[in-house]
């Protein structure tokens, strides 16, 4: 490694120089000594991690124990959060979940007396695989390890166990802050490669074989759309990251850019030689400030080594990322709109006729992928074409990340194979709906996706699929619903996302979203009126089909996938004025059931229109005449006295 005295001297100028980097950086993650890795992504930290980190710390340095302390990203089982990672040279790697900072002073002890602490494990990892490897690597494992069956393998934990993990591939395992870390597992390997035995058609050849389509939400196909950028004519072209997640309930780009920076930034720089550009930008959302600061880290030791800049080992290809952050409107989202944005405009979209990659920002060439799609771009590189498009459908190839929320057991970040169905995603990696209750629907593709019904829960989930039924994949939000879910309900909640998070630019789509949700408004009050259920058909087709941009032009999929399966259920808030899941607070009927009453007077102090009579030890009674239907009482009753017709 050379030495031009510049950042910490080291600049990786070959194969050499990354290989002895990457000897340095298995010694970080499979060190000889006791290493413990807390997981330190948003969702770990909400849950606590920052105090469980520090109190291990504290604990490592009051007794002055030989162990190393490190970081990572998400895992993926968000729900588990914080999940703490111990690794003994020679046993098992175990991962415990639910961790707090009493418990992670305890875990101290028992690793030096030779405990497992089992009952709080989660899982216990013998293998591992690591893509740029022709195999596994397996661990050495003592025989005096006592117990250790009794602590599930993660590919027999339900969670894990059909996930296919390539654009996730290092988010959990590697300290997002070391460099070392992500070469230890292969990476700028690729980036090695490209640069010295293949040729930018090579290389766009090679993405439009794989069948890699953007994972943004569009899923146009990769290859092609690098190509055209590649062709068109201008003195200068750019490279984009979009990282500007709007979606409610979706975090795929925002726990890749926590935890493994480094591989966007290879996959950027892998696109850029190959369409010849040499500027690049990631455009990600304000409200990702962990985010922000890891990939700001990555580019910083990227550039000090020489892997970005100028003549990148040594090949004298140039090239240049610089962080632009997002202004916080959903609509930012949409390409044009997010190159207004860069330009220092107000983030409003342009008609389409001419496309970005020909003109798009400063009037030039410009190709702009996803977080994830770029993510998955070396090891596609790496491993081939042939060997990407064996996984997925024919139509859609590879794996997608989907965020698993809602009412489900397991929530967290998944990453599965194309063409799994829902019920694989929903009840063998989520576990089913918890208290036992009924799946009702699920919505995929953000809040311009559809909701699907428990009658299509065997459908393959792909572009293509997902289209014909009403939805769509959207950069892979997936949101469960159970039998407690008005779907009326549901369809106004996104509908007043899209109202508010339309630019207005377009009357279809700012006055039609508009519409739409004061139509379901009305219908949750119990103020529908026969002939709604038409005109809100007749509002999404013209808002779909006049407006200029895809938030437009999707807005209307929760409104029309909800009538189109769950449409007695808007004929009962109109016809019947009832709520049939009991949600729509207007059309529902508090009452207290005198047998059930225990006279306690928590209802009756808590009413905030004192609507409720009665003493203590008298059977209470709800006044209709003053009830303002808060629901207030039937949340405080302790005995579930109050029914609700």
């Amino acid at each position: 490694m050379g030495d031009d005295g510049k950042g910490d001297g080291m600049k990786v100028r070959g194969l050499e120089d990354l290989k002895k980097l990457r000897e340095e950086g298995l010694t970080r993650i499979y060190p000889d000594q006791v290493k413990i890795t807390v997981g330190m992504a948003t969702c770990g930290i909400s849950a606590g991690a920052n105090r469980v980190y520090e109190a291990i710390r504290e604990g490592i340095e009051k007794e002055k124990l030989s162990i190393i302390l490190a970081k990572s990203g998400c895992l993926g089982f968000c729900q588990r959060e914080p999940l703490v990672d111990v690794w003994r040279p020679g046993f098992p790697r175990i991962i415990y979940e639910e961790m707090t900072p009493e418990k992670g002073v305890e875990l101290l002890g028992e690793i030096f007396n030779g405990g497992l602490k089992k009952e709080w494990a989660l899982c216990r990892m013998e293998e591992e695989v690591l893509f740029f490897e022709d195999e596994p690597l397996r661990y050495k494992i003592e025989s005096g390890l006592e117990d250790r069956d009794a602590i599930p393998l993660y590919q027999d934990v339900g969670f894990y166990r059909k996930q296919l993990k390539i654009a996730l591939r290092n988010c959990g395992y590697i300290d997002p802050e070391s460099i070392e870390d992500y070469i230890a597992r292969g990476g700028y390997f690729t980036l090695y490669k490209v640069l010295n035995e293949m040729k930018p058609e090579e290389i766009i050849e090679e993405a439009k074989r794989s069948g890699l389509r953007g994972r943004g939400g569009a899923g146009f196909p990769t290859g092609r759309k690098w190509e055209s950028c590649r062709r068109a004519e201008g003195d200068k072209r750019y490279v984009v990251c979009n990282a500007d997640e709007g979606d409610p309930g979706a975090y795929m780009d925002r726990s890749v850019l926590e935890g493994d920076p480094h591989s966007v930034l290879e996959g950027m720089l892998i696109g850029a030689y190959a369409i010849g550009a040499h500027e690049g930008y990631i455009y990600v959302r304000n409200e990702y400030p962990l985010a922000v600061k890891n990939m700001g880290t990555a580019i910083k030791k990227a550039e000090e080594m020489g892997l970005l800049g100028e003549d990148i080992l040594g090949s004298g290809f140039d090239f240049t990322i610089k962080i632009n952050r997002g202004g916080g409107a959903f609509v930012a989202g949409e390409s044009t709109a997010l190159m207004a944005s860069i330009e220092g405009y107000v983030a409003e979209p342009r008609a389409k006729h001419i496309h970005t990659v020909e003109s798009g920002l400063w009037d030039r060439p410009t190709n702009l992928n996803n977080v994830e799609t770029w993510a998955n771009v070396p090891v596609i590189v790496e491993k081939g074409a042939d060997w990407y498009n064996k996984i997925g459908t024919e139509g859609s190839k590879g794996t997608k990340i989907f965020s698993l929320v809602g009412k489900i057991n397991n929530t967290g970040l998944i990453e599965v194979p194309m063409g799994m169905t829902l019920r694989e995603v929903i009840y063998d990696i989520g576990e089913g709906i918890p208290e036992g209750k009924q799946f009702k629907a699920v919505q995929t593709g953000g809040p311009s996706g559809g909701c699907i019904p428990d009658k299509l829960l065997d459908l393959p989930v792909d572009f293509d699929e997902l289209t014909k039924v009403g939805s769509m994949m959207g950069s892979g939000g997936m949101i469960v619903m159970d039998e407690s879910t008005c779907m009326v309900d549901v369809a106004k909640y996104f509908t007043d996302f899209l109202k508010d998070e339309s630019c207005g630019k377009c009357t279809s789509c700012r006055d039609g979203t508009l519409r739409m949700y004061e139509i379901l408004d009305n219908i949750t009050k119990g103020k529908g009126k026969e002939g709604d259920i038409e005109l809100l058909e007749e509002l999404a087709w013209v808002t779909a089909e006049a407006s200029l941009c895809a938030l437009g032009q999707t807005a209307p999929n929760p409104v029309l996938s909800t009538i189109r399966y769950f449409r007695d259920e808007y004929e009962a808030h109109i016809r019947d004025k009832k709520c049939p899941a009991k949600v729509c607070n207007e059309l529902l009927t508090f009452t207290i059931d005198p047998e059930a009453c225990i006279a306690c007077l928590k209802c009756k102090k808590l009413c905030p229109v004192e609507a409720i009579t009665g003493e203590k030890k008298v059977p209470h009674e709800i006044d209709q005449s003053i009830c303002i239907k808060c629901g207030t009482c039937r949340e405080v009753c302790p005995v579930d006295a109050v029914r609700v017709e």
